[in-house]
């Protein structure tokens, strides 16, 4: 299945917090989604989605519900309290 979400890049970083947190012995903390599998998440109890594009990219069009932050800027109030939520950031940047 082919979801458009404009320009979005096919990869997408999600930082799973909580119990895995920076131990190597765990899940790794951060991972990366296809566009089909963040599609698949949406709406899902516990994930939330960020859009780190510029506030002028944001607003021409970004993810169902995402929430823009400016990416040099975040902080913890821009986060849901629940640890064990899962993050879905993304850009348009390849990186």
């Amino acid at each position: 299945m082919v979801h458009s979400f404009g320009t979005i890049a096919a990869v997408v970083l999600v930082a799973i917090l909580g119990s895995a947190g920076c131990h190597k012995s765990g899940p790794e903390a951060f991972g990366q989604l296809t566009v089909d599998q963040v599609a698949d998440k949406l709406g899902k109890p516990g994930v939330f989605v960020y859009d780190n594009n510029p506030q002028e990219r944001y607003a021409k069009g970004h993810v169902p519900g995402a929430k823009w932050v400016d990416y040099e800027e975040v902080s913890a109030s821009d986060l849901p309290a629940d640890k064990a939520a899962t993050l879905i950031f993304y850009c348009a940047n390849e990186r």
